[in-house]
């Protein structure tokens, strides 16, 4: 496959632009860039996906338009990232397994409009997600992301020290509780018991530092007794005081210095790597209906920072 040109256009140019097969648009200092010039029903050549990996670590998510794939085009195109993983809660494509199916409707609303990491819940969370729209409203139904290496970056001197070494709990059963049967809770929780993450962990491939709590699926910090300093008169002081920290380190995904919020249309493709952002779909067009399909690339162990 062969890749268009870059762009002569300013707005489309980047101070990295020549080292791009494809043209590059920025769509905030921060994070987030649409790519022109790569069709996804083509396998991607060597030159071409290794551009699309360097282009993903520097702008945490990229957006594709005009993107007309089939199921097995789409698996193909997320495959060249690495193996896929097979959700154990949302429906699934019958063909394709690895491709998750979200659909909303006039009587189904959307769930996903809090902010969080796909799966952070696993002992071994996504390395990244390849979501595509196939229907949406004509207006709503947007999803923003946010880059939490910057947002780690900018948070006080004194608050990188306090949550340095600190680990918290992800849990699956809170949130998917309601899309698992009650009678399967018990074999769920067996099969994905709680897990453990650094607060701060580390890119495996830029080193950079990202803060790794999501109000979705992180339940409580595991090891804030052992490493506080503080002196507490009762027991709640010392809970309120772990509760109020992580709540604090949840609202850092909510400063909009930090985000990218992108309008779908059909056939529009975001690909954004799910191990320095977090992600929140605004739950305002119901009841539009919203169809989506989803690939989700296993990534690796996360490191403490």
């Amino acid at each position: 496959m062969q890749a268009t040109e870059i762009a002569a256009d300013s707005t489309v140019a980047h101070p990295d632009s020549d080292a791009w097969p494809f043209a590059v648009e920025r769509y905030t200092p921060t994070i987030g860039a649409e790519i022109r010039g790569v069709d996804l029903r083509d396998p991607l050549d060597d030159e071409t996906y290794a551009a699309l990996r360097r282009a993903l670590l520097r702008f945490k998510v990229l957006f594709f338009r005009d993107q007309d794939i089939s199921p097995a085009q789409h698996i193909a195109v997320a495959k060249r990232f690495g193996e896929l993983e097979i959700h154990p809660a949302f429906p699934r494509h019958p063909e394709h397994p690895e491709l998750v199916i979200l659909g909303r409707n006039d009587t189904k609303r959307g769930r996903e409009n809090l902010y969080h990491s796909d799966v952070s819940w696993r002992e071994i969370p996504s390395m990244g997600s390849m979501l595509r729209c196939v229907q949406c409203p004509e207006v709503g139904g947007d999803t923003i992301w946010i880059n939490m290496a910057a947002a780690y970056d900018n948070l006080p001197i004194d608050v990188k020290a306090r949550i340095a070494g600190l680990k918290a709990v992800h849990d699956f059963l809170p949130l998917f509780g309601i899309a698992v049967p009650e009678d399967q809770h018990a074999a769920m929780r067996a099969k994905y018991p709680p897990v453990e993450h650094p607060v701060v962990r580390v890119h495996p491939e830029t080193g950079e530092k990202i803060l790794y709590v999501n109000e979705a699926f992180t339940t409580h910090l595991s090891n804030y007794g052992q490493l506080t300093a503080q002196q507490y008169r009762i027991g709640f002081d010392y809970k309120l005081a772990e509760m109020d920290l992580l709540q604090y380190l949840f609202r850092q995904a909510q400063a909009p210095e930090y985000q990218v919020r992108l309008k779908w249309r059909p056939n529009t493709i975001a690909f954004w790597d799910n191990r320095s952002c977090q992600h929140y779909a605004v739950q305002d067009y119901f009841p539009a209906p919203r169809h989506m399909m989803r690939a989700t690339v296993i990534g690796d162990r996360p490191l403490a920072g």
